[in-house]
C-alpha cells in the first residue's frame, strides 16, 4: 500500500484545522502521514497537537509562509509517494483517499487527481476539476452550481483545485525549480493553475473521480465572515490578497503560455483585463501603484520560465 502524505496549511481560524485533522484520522485508507504547517503565528495550537494529535508532524515557524511556501515546507517534511495538499477548511469523506488513489493507478501518466468538492453543509459544487479558461484565468468546473449529478462521470481535467489537490510526487519532482514545487512568490491564489499548467506541459494528466467526496468552506482562511461561500468572494479580500490574485494570473500566463496560445487568446484576455482593471479603478485604486512591481515580477518570471525550459530539455 503506497504512503500518502496529507499536508494541511492552517491559519488557526476557528476550529477548521481540528475538523480537517479528525476527518483525516477517519480515513478508511490507513497508510497516511499527516503534516500540519501552522501559519497562525499563535503557539496555542502546538500543545493541542502534542496532546491530542501526537501522530501529526507539526511545523510552526516565526513567519507566515502563506499557502504556496507552506505547502513547499510540508512537502519537504513528507515521505509519501502521493501528496494530498489541503486547506484546513476542507473535510474529507471517510473513503476519499481510498477512492482517489485509484485514479493514480488508472494510468502511469496521471499526476493529478480531483474528487467532487462540495460546499460545507450543502449540495453546492465548489469544484469538480480545475480548468484553464479562454481568458487565461482559473476556472473551477461547476463552481457555485447545485449538484444535480451533472458531473457524476469520471473525466479528464486540466488540474486540481488548490483547496484539495492530490499529486503524484514523481510528477512534482519533474517540474520543481530550485527544489520548490509551488512558486513562493504567489503566496496564495493561482498556485494551483500554475502547477497544473507546468505538469500538463510535461505530459502529466489530471483525472476527476466523482465518487471521492470532500466538503469545503470557501474563503474561511482568507476572507472575512461576510465572504464565506459567496460567489464573488474576491470582493471580500483585503487589498493585499486582492493584489496577489491580480498579479498571480499575469505571472501564470507569463510563465506558461506559448506564443501561439498568447496570440489565439489575446482578444479574450484583453476583454477580461479591461473589465478587471475597471473594477479595480472603482473599488481598489491603490493597486494601480503596484504596477511597477508587477513589471519587475514579470521579468523575474521569464527567468523562471527559462529555467523550466532548460529542465524540460
Amino acid at each position: 500500500m503506497p504512503l500518502v502524505s496529507a499536508i494541511v496549511v492552517t491559519y488557526g481560524v476557528k476550529d477548521y484545522w481540528r475538523n480537517c485533522l479528525d476527518a483525516l484520522m477517519r480515513q478508511t485508507f490507513n497508510a497516511i502521514e499527516v503534516i500540519l504547517v501552522d501559519n497562525s503565528l499563535n503557539s496555542k495550537i502546538s500543545p493541542v497537537i502534542k496532546s491530542q494529535y501526537p501522530h501529526v508532524v507539526y511545523h510552526y515557524g516565526p513567519k507566515n509562509l502563506f499557502y504556496a511556501e507552506g505547502l513547499n515546507k510540508g512537502i519537504s517534511l513528507s515521505s509519501g509517494e502521493f501528496l494530498l495538499c489541503m486547506n484546513d477548511d476542507v473535510v474529507l469523506a471517510p473513503d476519499f483517499v481510498g477512492r482517489s488513489i485509484k485514479g493514480f493507478n488508472s494510468e502511469a501518466h496521471v499526476g493529478m487527481v480531483s474528487g467532487k468538492i462540495l460546499r460545507q453543509g450543502g449540495n453546492i459544487i465548489d469544484s469538480s476539476g480545475l480548468f484553464l479558461s479562454i481568458f487565461r484565468s482559473a476556472s473551477e468546473r461547476g463552481y457555485n452550481r447545485v449538484d444535480k449529478g451533472q458531473f457524476n462521470k469520471q473525466d479528464n481535467i486540466f488540474g486540481v483545485s488548490g483547496a484539495l489537490a492530490f499529486y503524484r510526487r514523481s510528477a512534482l519532482d519533474e517540474i520543481a525549480i530550485n527544489g520548490e514545487y509551488f512558486d513562493p512568490r504567489f503566496r496564495m491564489f493561482y498556485e494551483d493553475l500554475d502547477l497544473a499548467w507546468r505538469l500538463q506541459r510535461k505530459g502529466w494528466r489530471g483525472v476527476y473521480l466523482p465518487g471521492a467526496l470532500a466538503y469545503h468552506t470557501r474563503g474561511a482562511s482568507a476572507r472575512n465572515k461576510k465572504g464565506l461561500n459567496k460567489r464573488f468572494a474576491r470582493m471580500y479580500l483585503s487589498d493585499e490578497l486582492y493584489w496577489d490574485l491580480v498579479k498571480n494570473r499575469y505571472l501564470t500566463i507569463a510563465k506558461n503560455e506559448t506564443f501561439a496560445g498568447f496570440l489565439l487568446h489575446f482578444p479574450f484576455t484583453l476583454i477580461y483585463d479591461l473589465f478587471a482593471w475597471a473594477v479595480i479603478l472603482f473599488t481598489r485604486p491603490a493597486i494601480f501603484s503596484k504596477l511597477p512591481l508587477l513589471l519587475k515580477l514579470l521579468i523575474s518570471t521569464l527567468r523562471h520560465r527559462k529555467e523550466f525550459k532548460e529542465r524540460r530539455n
